[in-house]
């Protein structure tokens, strides 16, 4: 492992997430023998690298074998090692499911319709975007008007918001819930976007004014 690969896995521990544009994170991307030899310390350590070609910012995150290990079982399930209650969690998805599903399926139809391909695994320099792609906010009353009562109530609906901007999940502005650096890294897209779309959420999403599709772009 050499030098640039020490600062890149220490600034990833450190930081929690680095811009897709740091030079060490682009190389990451695009250097196979460099990817290769990172993804070998992290598999050392049960870690893997969090990214996507859509997302703006590259992580860390646990390998899914480790989850029990690491989370514990039963009545003693953490969920996450951030420290947020269950209604944290269940407002996190559900703001994902607000501002990214939207986007991702935007930036899909984008990529397909110009002949893209996901299938180098290292994916690109720069996220698939074909221009600026910026997911538009989610007004905070409307949020709460649709969800809060189910996640706890004002009190615990204000206190879950900060803490999910405290760690980078989302950004608060003038009343507006936008996307943070973590909140595209944080569900994996292919395996919980079906859910999500087909699933007990839709129905929900949808007296927000969410239009979900029947099929996810493959």
């Amino acid at each position: 492992m050499n030098q640039s690969q020490k600062i890149l896995l220490a600034r990833l521990l450190a930081h929690r997430f680095i811009p897709r544009s740091d030079p060490l994170a682009r190389r990451a991307l695009v250097d196979e023998a460099f990817r290769e030899t990172l993804e070998h310390k992290l598999d050392e350590m049960g870690l893997v690298l969090l990214e996507n070609p859509y997302a703006e910012y590259i992580a860390l995150g646990l390998r899914p074998e480790l989850n029990d290990w690491v989370f514990g079982e039963g009545e003693n399930w953490l969920s996450n090692n951030m420290g947020l209650p269950r209604d944290a969690v269940a407002l996190l998805v559900v703001l994902w499911a607000l501002i990214i599903l939207p986007k991702r399926e935007r930036q899909i139809a984008r990529s397909e319709s110009v002949g893209d391909s996901q299938s180098d695994m290292f994916g690109a320099a720069k996220p698939i975007t074909h221009g600026e792609e910026v997911a538009p906010g989610v007004p905070e009353d409307a949020v709460y008007a649709a969800f809060g009562q189910k996640l706890g109530g004002k009190l615990r609906f204000s206190t879950n918001l900060v803490q999910l901007a405290k760690l980078g999940f989302i950004v608060r502005r003038n009343k507006m819930i936008h996307e943070g650096p973590l909140l595209d890294l944080v569900i994996d897209y292919g395996k919980l976007a079906p859910r999500i779309i087909n699933g007990a959420l839709a129905d929900v999403l949808k007296l927000s004014g969410i239009e979900v599709q029947e099929e996810v772009a493959e």
